[in-house]
């Protein structure tokens, strides 16, 4: 009987599921796949696939199969998801305000998410960044204001509760059109 290698099991395995939809993975997601690996195991693995170039790490934890064909303008909100997967996260703040129009300037490479998880600052490398925000808000009062966007997987503020969330979190606002 023929025993894989871990680092070919994983090859093969991200060859065969990986696509343009699920390209980004935690090392949770790969605990299955090695289940008598302990943590420090597979991050060793993980770290050795990512010198190898079979993944690229992303930031802690997140890892990108680099042959997949997706979309790098979803990476980041693809992190965010993963970083506070048992969390309601939703995009807010100046990354909503941008895609609306109300900010003149459009956002590269930052993304701006309310989360009732922790707050944190996630640099992506390449990527760029994940600025996740707490809020105690409770859901109730936030649900009416969200809609889910299937391109990215995430809720989205409305505009309003963004302005409201900028005054709050006390954010510059000079470049909202029509100056607050």
């Amino acid at each position: 009987m023929y025993i894989m290698q871990p680092i070919s099991l994983l090859k093969e395995t991200l060859e065969q599921n990986a696509n343009k939809s699920h390209f980004l993975f935690s090392v949770q997601d790969f605990l299955p796949l090695f289940p008598d690996f302990t943590s420090e195991n597979l991050c060793m693995l993980l770290s050795r696939a990512s010198k190898s170039g079979i993944l690229e790490r992303v930031c802690k934890g997140i890892y990108i199969y680099p042959k997949a064909n997706y979309d790098s303008s979803l990476v980041l909100f693809k992190v965010a998801a993963k970083l506070r997967a048992d969390h309601l996260n939703y995009v807010s703040l100046e990354t909503v305000l941008s895609d609306t129009g109300a900010i003149s300037q459009q956002l590269l490479g930052w993304i701006t998410v309310m989360t009732t998880g922790r707050s944190g600052i996630i640099k992506c490398g390449r990527f760029g960044t994940v600025e996740l925000i707490h809020t105690a808000k409770p859901t109730e009062k936030i649900m009416p204001h969200l809609r889910l966007d299937t391109r990215t997987g995430l809720w989205w503020a409305d505009e309003t509760l963004a302005m409201q969330e900028m005054r709050e979190a006390k954010r510059t606002r000079e470049l909202v059109s029509g100056g607050e």
